[in-house]
């Protein structure tokens, strides 16, 4: 069972919870710095480690008007602001080859996006920055096809990988969790990871925007974290209704609080008694 450490952060299946959580989209530094403080402060008064998350760019934007983001640069200046005003890991995701080596001159975490989990050159320029890289399982993937998805990046001699369930494909517009899939990616050895707004998010199911559930997000959080993972990712936002992406799914920012406390209750009582497969 591997431990991946980013920082002061030791995260593994068998270590304290670990929240990935921020806005879809990053809007301002301002906006990036309240929302992480704000999680910072949570998950400190919690006993959960933190990681920020933010991206610059949305790459894959249901319809053309979809808004994408501030952009690499503006971007990842936002991202080094919170990493060194509040001193927390950020973690954004990248789209191709050539944005791996300028993402890592900032961030602590690199993140595969799932409908690019397979592409070989981008997760070898992930490798090679020799930063920790967050794998998306591809909604068209089973939870034993992310077992070659990992080798790639640890042909590199990279070897700090994670792996995050985010749904599964269900017919037109939604996407099912298969919870045995936690387990099984964890037989990897890997840290387990699970979405747990995009995993309730209805791709597309608004025309030209995607749809969610965000009532079902701290019930997929809850259920993901019971099983004794590594960590839970979460989108936040002060006003999901207006937020430039993601909306749907995405959960308050001010209820927050208690969903960290609730699933660190869960996290305490399934790593007490671990399951064995």
């Amino acid at each position: 069972m591997k431990t991946i450490e980013i920082g002061p952060l030791k995260i593994g299946n068998d270590q304290p919870l670990t929240v990935i959580a921020g806005p879809c989209q990053l809007e301002s530094a301002d906006h990036a710095l309240m929302i992480a403080e704000t999680m910072a402060q949570t998950c400190a008064a919690n006993g959960a480690q933190f990681v920020f998350k933010g991206s610059y760019d949305k790459a894959n934007r249901t319809s053309l008007s979809g808004k994408r983001g501030l952009g690499i640069e503006a971007g990842l200046r936002v991202l080094e602001t919170v990493r060194d005003r509040l001193g927390c890991p950020v973690l954004t995701d990248i789209h191709d080859a050539e944005q791996a080596r300028a993402a890592a001159q900032v961030v602590d975490v690199i993140q595969i996006p799932a409908f690019l989990c397979r592409q070989t050159d981008l997760l070898l320029a992930a490798g090679e920055t020799g930063k920790t890289v967050n794998i998306k399982k591809g909604q068209f993937l089973a939870p034993w096809d992310m077992d070659n998805v990992a080798a790639k990046v640890a042909a590199t001699g990279n070897e700090k990988i994670l792996l995050t369930e985010r749904g599964t494909s269900f017919g037109y517009n939604t996407l099912v969790a298969d919870m045995r899939g936690l387990p099984r990616m964890a037989q990897t050895g890997y840290p387990v990871i699970m979405d747990a707004t995009h995993s309730v998010q209805q791709p597309g199911g608004l025309g030209g925007a995607s749809g969610g559930q965000r009532e079902m997000a701290p019930v997929m959080a809850r259920a993901a974290v019971s099983l004794g993972i590594a960590g839970v990712f979460i989108e936040t936002h002060e006003a999901p209704d207006t937020a430039p992406s993601d909306g749907p799914n995405m959960i308050a920012l001010a209820d927050m609080p208690k969903l960290i406390e609730t699933l660190m209750a869960f996290d305490r009582l399934a790593k007490a008694d671990p399951i064995r497969l």
